[in-house]
């Protein structure tokens, strides 16, 4: 399947190779500072998450996850730094630990973790949908489309594994007064 975020920044910096570029505005900075010191928050959250379940298939997503948080906080500081713009503090990696070693007390269950992990996606998600209407500079709406293309995708596949395992939450269905119940 061809990568059509791919394709359109292709296409995109064609038409802003020639041009110089103006600095960065205001908003387009608070967005990437703010966005990369949430997203170090939310890396270190799914590696917590890592570290408290022993289901093969949910670790397998939280280690894409941290890889995809990994990838895209380095693409953001390396970016950050070539603008000038000082970095927000960062929170460090955890450590690996033994799910098993985790108290009952303190220790979320499958089902907690994979749904915290979706609303994580659901906010970055938001976050990226946001930033793209706030920014001006073609390059910096072409990152926020490559991250919201990476969240997406991620979370489609996610919300597979949670749904499968009926961990997804359904509101009650709906019907209409005077609509016909199939």
């Amino acid at each position: 399947m061809p990568d059509t975020i791919q394709a359109i920044k292709n296409v995109m910096q064609s038409f802003i190779d020639d041009e110089p570029k103006s600095p960065l505005h205001v908003g387009e900075v608070f967005s990437c500072w703010s966005w990369l010191s949430e997203l170090a928050d939310e890396q270190v959250h799914t590696e917590a998450g890592v570290n408290s379940t022993t289901d093969r298939e949910l670790r397998k997503a939280f280690h894409e996850a941290i890889e995809m948080f990994k990838s895209q906080k380095e693409r953001m500081i390396v970016f950050l730094r070539s603008e000038g713009v000082p970095l927000p503090p960062l929170c460090e990696s955890k450590p690996q630990s033994n799910p098993s070693e985790v108290p009952m007390g303190v220790k979320l269950t499958d089902d907690e973790l994979a749904n915290s992990l979706n609303i994580k996606i659901v906010i970055l998600i938001s976050f990226c949908a946001n930033a793209i209407i706030q920014s001006i500079r073609n390059d910096v709406t072409l990152i926020w489309l490559e991250y919201l293309q990476e969240y997406m995708t991620f979370g489609a596949t996610l919300k597979e594994i949670v749904k499968r395992r009926g961990w997804l939450k359904v509101p009650p269905l709906y019907y209409a007064p005077g609509a016909p119940i199939k």
